[in-house]
């Protein structure tokens, strides 16, 4: 039986990235995968958000992905496109790459790390003891872990066997999405009619002027709603063409598909991220419709609040109750999600009411400070973690500010790529002695002279001091004489060493 700290069951995006922030750590991990690789069959849906880019600069890979997409302005709200050009962050855009395309360089860059994967296999079943998990694989495999987390989807079957509660509401839209061939050319774009949304779009494409170019050849990506709801059944081609006809009255002559998936306006989310020694992330946390792209952000920066704790737990630096962070920190920003995706899904329907609410959506929206609300929670900029009354920094994403220090510039994000924290002191050299923390936390000295200002909030005073956790929030703001920081570190970092 192999035995790792941690296991992770499904390599998608969250799961990788959670593997990776683990192996930053030196934790040993493992993957289990039950395709037989990363090749991800057809283009599916994709793209980052400003704070999931901002996340990856963190780890110092986001021009892996930079290099490979497009950025463009495409956070939205129901119709209303919400640009953030003018946002306080390196990364003020989205940015458009199928997930095909991010699983390839996310699977290069576990790859990288020596994160093992177990390609072929899923978890049949598995038993939590007092000091661990025993995991049954198919093919009568086994493995052993002092945690087991679950990043197998929706309909997670890590989920289910813990008995985690999965509570919320069932479909009333249910549409296909396709990558296909065409014997016509459909209109390119989105449509609108009384059965609901379909767009078809080629799945190669530029970005010019802020504006989507087609080529003028290739397969077609394909969205159409689906005359009923309930279907449990694999969607096939006859399935597809069936919805199409009914929606344009004609299936265009399709054929050849890459892919054929189902989605619904579905709205479900865990009661609880945890249950002894398994934990649950991503989509097997959180289902919602796709609307806004959120569902792939909330999932990688799920796995990058749980890495570092989990972590610390296993090595012992921290006790298991930082755990419970994780899903204190956590569930409240899904459940957002869940609520803006089921508003923007009641904003798409076709009646003369709804659109008249959708105008008056749209007209909100153009006003300055709705528009900078929006796109800042769109966006993932704007997310807050209740650690207390204080600063406003506090519980907020760390600005990567370019410091000055006595080794010359030096930008934020850089002092996280190994997923280390940092305490910044931006006063007077000296003050708190860090030692008994030392083999944990970076002490860094430097200075900004410019203006501090935060996503939707604006400028705000400039700190003295702040502690950074792994995951790039702000877990303290203060001077170092005052008192409280041995607190803060010794809640995320673990008790002071022994002199």
């Amino acid at each position: 039986m192999n035995e790792h700290a941690v296991v992770i069951a499904g390599g998608g995006p969250a799961g990788m990235m959670l593997a990776a922030e683990l192996a930053l750590a030196k934790v040993d991990v493992a993957i289990v995968e039950q395709r037989p690789d990363h090749v991800l069959v057809g283009s599916r849906a994709g793209g980052f958000h400003s704070r999931t880019i901002e996340v990856l600069d963190q780890r110092g890979v986001a021009d892996r992905f930079l290099a490979e997409g497009q950025v463009s302005q495409v956070a939205s709200f129901g119709r209303t496109v919400l640009d953030m050009s003018d946002f306080p962050t390196r990364h003020p855009y989205s940015l458009g790459i199928w997930q095909n395309e991010i699983e390839r360089i996310m699977a290069a860059w576990i790859a990288e790390l020596a994160v093992p994967i177990h390609y072929g296999r899923e978890v049949t079943g598995f038993a939590q003891d007092d000091t661990g998990v025993g995991v049954d694989l198919s093919g009568d495999r086994s493995l052993r872990a002092q945690y087991l987390v679950g990043c197998d989807g929706g309909r997670s079957g890590i989920r289910k066997a813990a008995g985690i509660d999965f509570p919320g509401s069932d479909p009333t839209i249910s549409n296909l999405i396709a990558e296909v061939e065409m014997t016509e050319t459909p209109e390119l774009g989105i449509h609108r009619t009384a059965l609901g949304i379909h767009s078809f779009g080629r799945t190669e494409y530029q970005i010019v002027d802020g504006k989507i170019v087609y080529a003028d050849h290739g397969p077609i990506g394909v969205l159409v709603t689906e005359q009923h709801v309930g279907a449990t059944a694999e969607p096939t081609l006859r399935d597809l063409s069936e919805a199409l006809i009914a929606a344009c009255g004609t299936d265009y002559g399709v054929h050849s598909p890459t892919s054929i998936s189902r989605f619904t306006d579905a709205a479900r989310q865990a009661a609880s991220y945890r249950k002894g020694r398994v934990l649950i992330a991503g989509d097997a946390a959180h289902v919602h419709p796709p609307d806004g792209g959120q569902g792939l952000q909330t999932g990688v920066q799920d796995a990058v609040n749980l890495g570092w704790k989990l972590a610390q737990v296993v090595k012992g630096t921290s006790p298991e109750s930082l755990l419970d962070t994780y899903h204190a920190e956590r569930h409240p920003v899904a459940a957002r999600v869940l609520r803006n995706t089921m508003a923007s899904v009641a904003l798409r329907r076709p009646d003369e009411r709804t659109k008249a609410l959708r105008d008056t959506i749209a007209e909100l929206l153009g006003m300055d400070e709705p528009h900078k609300h929006f796109a800042a929670m769109m966006s993932g900029l704007d997310i807050h973690y209740d650690l207390g009354e204080g600063h406003p920094l506090l519980g907020r994403r760390m600005p990567d500010l370019d410091l000055v220090t006595a080794n010359g510039p030096l930008r934020v994000f850089t002092l996280l790529h190994d997923a280390r924290p940092v305490l910044l002191h931006l006063g007077e050299p000296g003050g708190f002695d860090i030692t008994p923390w030392a083999d944990r936390v970076q002490s860094i000295d430097g200075k900004y002279a410019g203006t501090w200002e935060l996503p939707a909030i604006g400028t705000v005073a400039a700190p003295t001091a702040v502690l950074i956790r792994p995951d790039g929030y702000v877990a303290w703001v203060g001077d170092l004489a005052q008192p409280g920081l041995a607190d803060e570190l010794t809640t995320w970092l673990g008790p002071p060493a022994a002199a």
